[in-house]
């Protein structure tokens, strides 16, 4: 074979074409376009804008480029712009021209500054596109799943102050204290003022779990104040945010909320929770966590609401070779505990972080066998905490064993796990550009909707296309029969086939052979008659 050199007067090409012929036909903005009427977006920005003035760039096409940003993973505004100026697909999306200026990269973050940062334009968007969702049918409430994830703040690790803050009170603590004080006067106890306040955080330096009381030593980055300082097990220590986060069996987001790094998971999961049931309470019935949401608290909230929570059963800790937990029997009715030796444990006290204290007999401890095993303490007392909603707890742990936790639980690593690494890897998840606690919950509002909206148009799409080709393939058959049997079919048939929009509007068609409920089944059923029709003749 010849040699051919490259032509280098193709570059100088004149052609005549136009914007949406060099669009493929299955290229992912015009699924995008197809999915969603973007006008949507004028109503909720439309009081940001004066009267008067000079016109403005069309903000739909300054919240395009953002989903383009995210959905295709560029991550910089600046670059983003350099690429709607070269790629046709998205100026085509976008709606600029080939012969029109792309706006400039800082035209959005003035935008942001001047007028959707203190807007709730990004809860809306987020909120409109989850809404066609459910117009499309592809969510599915049934079980939600959360979890958190964190986000690598922009700030350096080493730059840090060391301050002493007080623990945020929690959303249940006044519920918890009226418990607490209800359980000690039932015991003969005066009523206390106030809860000591815990939180379960992770220790800056070793990433190990642990209890603070009433205050935390935290390191408050001087780059980024907002973000919270994470280590947690062998990961790398860095300021990040954490974005709690629910979604659907489907992978669909339904709610997230952003907070700072060093916030438990335990801490962080009441507000969304809250908000999602605000939205959605009467369409869920399962919520499927991780082991850091297995406390108390959690527990209660959830049972009290109706819903059933699924979680893995979390490990006791304590010193090895010692007597755990687990192996003291509770006995609800009398409300003690008895011992591997058989000695009772009584009831001592309720103290003020919801605990009540049953102690042991320290006459009988100390010619105990198992003492040095059982406890260390000096007055051989031996002390065994339980939880005043400890029930609720028990309940999820019990849950563990049956058949319907087996069946949802594991649906957690193709739902909620793979939405946090789809978004990782391609929508920007992995680390932020921005600073500050508002605008990295506007930024994962979007990239969540971007996530809802790119899996929304694919399905939408792939079923479109099955439409069409079902469409195409009614039309061979009868064609075929007409041509085998030569007999009358009625007209009406043939005319509304040639008419049948490919957008899915089956129910007529499905309506003539009495399947209106099940569209699906509607088609398949009239090709199998045509089919065996055909088949049969043509043996004859």
């Amino acid at each position: 074979m010849a040699m051919t050199k490259h032509n280098a007067g193709n570059k100088n090409q004149i052609f005549f074409t136009s914007l949406e012929e060099l669009v493929p036909q299955d290229d992912l903005v015009r699924k995008l376009e197809a999915c969603i009427d973007w006008d949507f977006i004028y109503p909720m920005v439309e009081h940001l804008y004066s009267n008067v003035g000079r016109p403005s760039i069309d903000p739909v096409v300054l919240f395009k480029m953002v989903f383009i940003n995210i959905i295709f993973g560029i991550n910089s505004m600046r670059r983003t712009c350099k690429e709607i100026k070269v790629n046709m697909s998205y100026r085509w999306f976008v709606g600029i021209g080939i012969d029109q200026e792309v706006p400039n990269y800082s035209t959005w973050s003035q935008n942001y500054i001047r007028r959707f940062g203190d807007s709730d334009v990004f809860d809306q968007i987020f909120s409109r596109i989850l809404e066609e969702v459910l117009n499309y049918g592809y969510l599915d409430l049934t079980t939600v799943f959360g979890d958190s994830t964190h986000q690598k703040a922009n700030a350096n690790k080493n730059k840090f102050k060391n301050e002493k803050v007080e623990l945020a009170k929690k959303i249940y603590e006044d519920e918890l204290l009226k418990e607490i004080n209800e359980d000690r006067e039932s015991h003969g106890k005066k009523p206390l003022a106030s809860i000591k306040r815990t939180e379960l955080v992770f220790d800056e330096k070793t990433g190990e779990e642990k209890e603070e009381k009433e205050t935390k030593n935290i390191k408050v980055s001087t780059t980024d104040p907002e973000s919270g300082c994470f280590h947690k097990g062998e990961k790398q220590k860095c300021f990040a945010y954490s974005h709690q986060t629910f979604c659907d069996r489907h992978g669909f987001v339904v709610e997230v909320e952003t907070v700072p790094g060093n916030v438990h998971d335990s801490t962080s999961f009441f507000r969304p929770y809250e908000k999602m049931l605000r939205k959605y309470g009467d369409d869920i019935q399962n919520v499927a966590l991780d082991t850091g949401y297995n406390v108390p608290a959690i527990c209660k909230r959830i049972s009290d609401d109706g819903k059933k929570m699924f979680a893995p059963y979390q490990r006791a800790r304590g010193q090895k070779g010692q007597i755990k937990k687990k192996e003291f029997e509770y006995d609800k009715e009398y409300d003690y505990y008895i011992c591997p030796v058989g000695q009772i444990l009584k009831y001592s006290t309720t103290d003020r972080e919801g605990y009540r204290q049953y102690k042991s007999n320290p006459k009988e401890c100390a010619t105990c066998p198992l003492r040095e095993q059982c406890t260390k303490s000096k007055n051989m007392t031996k002390v065994i905490t339980r939880h005043i909603w400890q029930e609720y707890k028990d309940e999820v742990n019990e849950r563990r064993l049956t058949e319907e936790f087996k069946d949802i639980y594991p649906k957690r690593k193709e739902s909620i796990e793979r939405v946090f690494a789809d978004c990782k890897e391609q929508h920007n998840l992995r680390f932020t550009r921005v600073k500050g606690l508002k605008r990295n919950q506007h930024q994962v509002l979007m990239i969540f909707a971007c996530h809802n909206l790119k899996k929304m148009a694919n399905w939408s799409w792939d079923i479109n296309q099955s439409m069409a080709k079902a469409k195409s393939n009614l039309l061979k058959f009868y064609i075929k029969i007409q041509n085998l049997t030569k007999m009358k079919i009625k007209r009406k048939w043939y005319s509304y086939l040639k008419t049948m929009p490919t957008s899915g509007d089956v129910d007529s068609l499905c309506h003539l052979v009495g399947t209106e409920n099940s569209p699906r089944f509607g088609i398949v059923f009239f090709l199998c008659i045509f089919l065996l029709y055909s088949c049969g003749l043509s043996e004859r």
